[in-house]
């Protein structure tokens, strides 16, 4: 029987923790590097706290990156359902709620940080918390991992999964991607992705808070090249909510190429242009003396009215509606449902709940998550340039990418039983 390996963890989060148990069930003793006081801080905030560990529908079609369907080959290994399965052996109970998300019954995402400690201590997992690897050196027979402390350890084989740069004060901040240069990696530009989007505009103090339910596209060149529908929410630098952490990443795309992106939402989605442009003539004609912001009164927030009016170049919102010209009329359309916005960027990293880029996936062996360039080191979760949607995605990247890479850094077949561990 060959020695057993000793696979050292770069990290301390979901796909760390999933890495590091994957491991060890097939038989490797594993130390996790964690330079946080304690690992799997960024789990307890996702999900609003609820944490949204997966989705059903997981595969890569709702992943980003330069390669996307890099991604296909672990979340075939390590699926949703595997995922499921996996929680409710460690006692996570589950709930499957609208567009395939899923939540453990608890609603609390310290449950799946309490049940992962219960199995790295039942494993025999050593976990070492605030120790931050600043080098990885090769070596003929293994790694050297060394730490800013300057305390030294050595391994067969080296996961690298220390996360991004979104959420920070979670711990995350790109280190990770400097090891991965020093062993030669390339990494992708990276930018904050799943993030609220900020707009030109004078007027957003004045709508600040005004939430409605519509459809958001990102728009280049006059091209619409992402859409999500749902609540949106403006805000004093333009606008947040789900429909906008969604399609936010293709505006922080082009703006990181430095092209021009706009914003074009649509207030009322649920009737053509026709049909509102003769409801608010029909408003009009019912009431001609009312003044023009209370004839909208009824018809959308009133806090938006002056803004939309403004928007439409009618100076004297005060005017009779019966006044008011055809043009008008179609201007108040126009903005109700196409109103166009000029994105001057996206928030930053502390806001993301997510980062775009990372560790190219063309150095990545997709079966594996084993580097094409130095042997023996492998890499999992968001460092590397992959990237899910909303929804419980980026979660299942984590689960799926840590599952395969500490599986393979174990060195053990498919299916290998390991007397005190089972099959993964």
């Amino acid at each position: 029987m060959s020695r057993q390996k000793h696979v050292l963890v770069v990290g301390g989060g979901a796909a760390g923790i999933m890495a590091a148990i994957s491991a060890r069930r097939l038989g490797a003793k594993v130390t996790i590097l964690e330079k946080n006081p304690r690992v799997g801080k960024k789990i307890l905030a996702t999900g609003n706290g609820r944490c949204n560990f997966t989705n059903m529908y997981a595969d890569a079609d709702y992943y980003n990156g330069n390669n996307p369907k890099f991604a296909h080959s672990a979340l075939s290994a390590f699926t949703a359902e595997d995922a499921i399965a996996f929680f409710e052996k460690l006692g996570i109970q589950h709930r499957v709620e609208d567009a395939g998300k899923v939540f453990p019954m608890s609603d609390q995402a310290s449950s799946f940080l309490d049940v992962f400690l219960y199995e790295l201590n039942a494993l025999g997992i050593d976990t070492l918390c605030d120790s931050c690897v600043k080098d990885i050196a090769v070596e003929k027979d293994g790694f050297i991992v060394k730490l800013e402390n300057g305390i030294v350890y050595r391994g067969d084989r080296v996961i690298i999964a220390a996360g991004g740069k979104a959420m920070p004060s979670s711990g995350s901040d790109g280190s990770g991607y400097e090891l991965a240069k020093k062993l030669g990696h390339t990494v992708t530009n990276i930018f904050p992705a799943l993030v609220q989007i900020m707009l030109e505009g004078s007027f957003f103090k004045r709508i600040e808070g005004v939430k409605f339910v519509g459809t958001a596209e990102i728009i280049h060149n006059n091209k619409s090249i992402a859409m999500d529908r749902g609540d949106v929410l403006f805000a004093n630098y333009g606008v947040s909510g789900p429909p906008i952490l969604q399609i936010s990443r293709k505006a922080g795309e082009l703006i990181n190429e430095g092209k021009e992106a706009q914003l074009r939402i649509n207030i009322m989605d649920t009737m053509s242009g026709e049909e509102l442009r003769a409801l608010i003539r029909k408003r009009f004609t019912i009431a001609p003396d009312k003044p023009a912001d209370f004839s909208l009164v009824g018809l959308i927030n009133k806090r938006l009215i002056p803004v939309v009016l403004k928007e439409a170049g009618i100076d004297n919102i005060k005017r009779p509606a019966a006044e008011l010209s055809n043009k008008e009329i179609e201007g108040i359309t126009d903005i109700l449902t196409g109103w166009r916005f000029k994105i001057r960027g996206t928030k930053g990293w502390q806001s993301a709940q997510v980062t775009a880029g990372g560790v190219d996936t063309h150095e990545i062996h997709p079966g594996t998550m084993e580097s094409k360039l130095v042997k023996g080191l492998y890499f999992a979760g968001e460092i590397v340039d992959i990237d899910g949607q909303c929804g419980g995605f980026n979660l299942q990247w984590a689960w799926s990418s840590g599952f395969v890479a500490g599986q393979n850094a174990a060195y053990a077949p498919p299916g290998l039983t390991v007397p005190g561990f089972g099959i993964l």
